[in-house]
């Protein structure tokens, strides 16, 4: 499966699932709260669509490209905490995409291990 990921630090698989990065999910700890969107909603690549809450802060989710939400996880509406157990197994939304050559543009997994060495 190909997974791309977004300075934002989300990242999207080639099926159109989003999720946050296990970076995040550390830079975040104990998440206690996520904010979904409404299935049918349009996301627009780079703007915010919902939002983490963790014990530590609030942390707005970004969509890494533009489409329209066609599945919401709500497990994690029971269960947000699913999201520091593996962040990678538990997508938050899934999308219809608006244009495939915004995920082309997304980093590879080890350009984006590159960009958190520098962020840290």
């Amino acid at each position: 499966m190909k997974v791309k990921f977004s300075s934002k630090h989300e990242w999207i698989n080639e099926y159109g699932y989003i999720g946050i990065t296990d970076f995040a999910q550390n830079a975040l700890s104990d998440i206690v709260f996520v904010e979904l969107p409404k299935i049918g909603d349009k996301l627009d690549a780079g703007k915010t669509f919902g939002s983490v809450e963790s014990v530590k802060a609030v942390s707005e989710i970004y969509a890494p490209v533009s489409g329209t939400v066609t599945e919401i996880n709500e497990a994690l509406e029971d269960a947000p905490e699913l999201l520091n157990q593996d962040a990678l197994a538990n997508w938050i939304v899934k999308i219809e995409f608006a244009d495939t050559a915004e995920f082309d543009r997304l980093m590879g997994e080890e350009e984006y291990k590159e960009f958190c060495e520098n962020e840290k």
